[in-house]
């Protein structure tokens, strides 16, 4: 006896959907570091913590970014499934 089976093919993780999201962020929190490394070459001590300070601003604000983007994603979805459900399915 054969089973007929209904159910669809299992769509992969979105993890693994984000190619160029974490290629983006590799490559600029590379760049980052590079730019950090080469401002610390060439800095006038005064003013090294300064620029140092907001390099690595920019690098947790863009590696914090990467961690909530999935985060928010699956928010919007549930606020909109949750409103369909509150506003009686219009």
């Amino acid at each position: 006896m054969i089973e007929n089976d209904t159910h669809p093919p299992a769509q992969p993780l979105a993890e693994a959907r984000w190619l160029w999201r974490r290629l983006y962020v590799f490559a600029a929190s590379f760049a980052l570091w590079r730019s950090l490394s080469g401002v610390v070459d060439r800095t006038e001590p005064a003013a090294l913590p300064a620029v140092a300070s907001g390099l690595m601003s920019l690098l947790a604000l863009m590696l914090v970014l990467y961690l909530v983007a999935p985060t928010a994603q699956q928010l919007v979805a549930l606020l909109a499934d949750l409103r369909l459900r509150l506003g009686g399915g219009k």
